[in-house]
């Protein structure tokens, strides 16, 4: 360095003492949380949150993302009065007249199952095996009956695109299980309507926004890019990234607090910790043939193999979206609702149950809360009449998801919608009770957990929230 540099002076037993203290608490972080036994988070003010709050039921969450919403009253909420009234046109602000449609009844049959009776229709032969394992809350309730604030509320709480997603928060207040792998991962064919917004950070630190990976091929080279890198090992990797970081921790002593420079110092460490764990946790081939099958060859049933696996490795939450190659919202059933159900029935019913019967088997569903839905519901009215198969139109005052295992109560049917399932009216869940419910699940109470920017301090579920201990084993 020259004697005109202002640049402080730095001998190299300095710099390697200093880089190498803050690696050691980095790893000191990530091993006392994974041994459950510490996990803070911190809000931009310094003020650290100890987390969990109290003891957690679930240490994971696995998102199973029904992307345009499923029909209640096909699904899980049978509704008989449909029939008798078939065809009468509802009253009422929230009917949309079109084209004169009325009332039109599910063609599936419903009946109860397992040990519990709990109901849902022909369209689950698989799921309906897992019975006493599901809690369907056919009370949900949500703000808006349009896809993309629908989506956003869902994720995130909020109409808008201005605030962190669940799996965010689930990162920022509980980190990885797993140092060498993304705390948040989203798979996704394609992208939604709304797109990377579901899962974004927001204001959070980077290192909590979703790390999306496309599965319409689960090549692991495909699912995530430069997995390995062509020309060196890893020993002379490891020796670059060294001088990258001390080069940049000289850079941070400059510049305190800038958070960017940290998230890239991390995410260069993460992208080389990847390269030897994501190269077994997302190749589904090391899979047995006969696992492979029981999910499905599909996109979404290998998704759901695939998320079983990142669970096992220790990623906190996992979202699976439901997105087909030509439609990015699959379920959104305008037109031939009763054909649509039965081929996206068929193909989410088996890679769910398989699901759910691989974590128990493994003895992994106790602490991995597992949850199906999508963004509303569907209209128990038709939105066409004049069609020989007519679809639903949105519906957001009542409709239906089910959560499984993380310390929900198996068997359990969990609050009611109208004879017709127009509004749900005993038990009632908002979307920001669901998400309280999920943070309650997981340790945290989402009134304490809270990251202060622009001047107020932010949380999950706004100023909203309450947990549904009913459902809670």
């Amino acid at each position: 360095m020259t004697s005109g540099s202002t640049m402080p002076v730095m001998s190299r037993r300095r710099m390697l003492h200093q880089a190498g203290a803050g690696f050691g608490a980095i790893g000191l972080a990530g091993a006392l949380n994974s041994a459950g036994l510490a996990s803070v988070g911190k809000s931009d003010s310094g003020q650290p949150q100890s987390i969990p709050h109290f003891p957690p039921r679930a240490k994971r969450v696995i998102f199973l993302f029904m992307n345009g919403a499923p029909s209640h009253v096909d699904t899980f909420d049978p509704k008989p009065a449909l029939a008798k009234h078939e065809g009468e046109q509802p009253t009422g602000d929230l009917y949309r007249k079109n084209s004169g449609s009325g009332f039109m009844p599910s063609p599936f049959k419903f009946r109860a199952h397992g040990e519990s009776g709990v109901v849902m229709s022909e369209l689950f032969p698989h799921l309906s095996r897992c019975a006493d394992d599901l809690c369907v809350m056919r009370s949900m309730h949500t703000y808006v009956p349009n896809h993309e604030p629908g989506l956003l509320v869902m994720n995130s709480g909020n109409q808008q695109p201005i605030r962190p997603s669940l799996g965010s928060w689930m990162s920022y207040g509980l980190g990885s299980e797993n140092q060498s792998l993304p705390s948040f991962v989203v798979l996704c064919p394609g992208l939604p309507v709304v797109g990377p917004q579901l899962w974004s950070n927001a204001f959070l630190p980077g290192e909590h926004q979703g790390t999306s990976v496309d599965t319409n091929s689960l090549e692991v080279e495909d699912l995530i890019a430069n997995i390995r890198h062509p020309q060196l090992n890893r020993l002379e990797q490891r020796k670059q990234l060294d001088l990258l970081n001390a080069f940049n921790r000289l850079h941070a002593e400059r510049r305190q607090n800038e958070g960017a420079l940290e998230n890239q110092i991390q995410a260069m460490e993460l992208a080389f910790q990847m390269q030897r764990e994501a190269s077994v946790a997302f190749d589904v081939q090391r899979e047995p043939k006969h696992v492979r099958e029981m999910y499905g060859e599909t996109t979404f049933g290998q998704s759901c193999l695939l998320a079983r696996r990142l669970a096992e490795h220790g990623v906190r939450c996992i979202q699976v979206y439901y997105v087909s190659k030509n439609q990015k919202q699959p379920w959104d059933t305008h037109k031939e609702n009763n054909k649509r159900h039965r081929e996206l029935c068929a193909d989410s019913d088996r890679a769910s149950a398989a699901l759910l019967t691989d974590l128990k088997q493994r003895g992994l569903l106790d602490d991995t809360l597992v949850i199906w839905g999508g963004e509303f519901g569907r209209t128990p009215y038709a939105q066409n009449d004049k069609k020989s198969d007519p679809g639903r139109d949105h519906h957001h005052t009542g409709f239906s998801m089910f959560l499984a295992g993380g310390g929900v109560k198996g068997g359990l049917m969990y609050g009611e919608t109208d004879e017709f399932g127009m509004h749900a009216v005993h038990n009632r869940v908002h979307v920001h009770d669901l998400h309280a419910t999920v943070m309650h699940l997981l340790g945290i109470d989402h009134e304490r957990l809270t990251y202060r920017y622009s001047g107020r301090d932010f949380r999950l579920t706004d100023v909203y929230g309450k947990v549904v201990h009913d459902i809670i084993a």
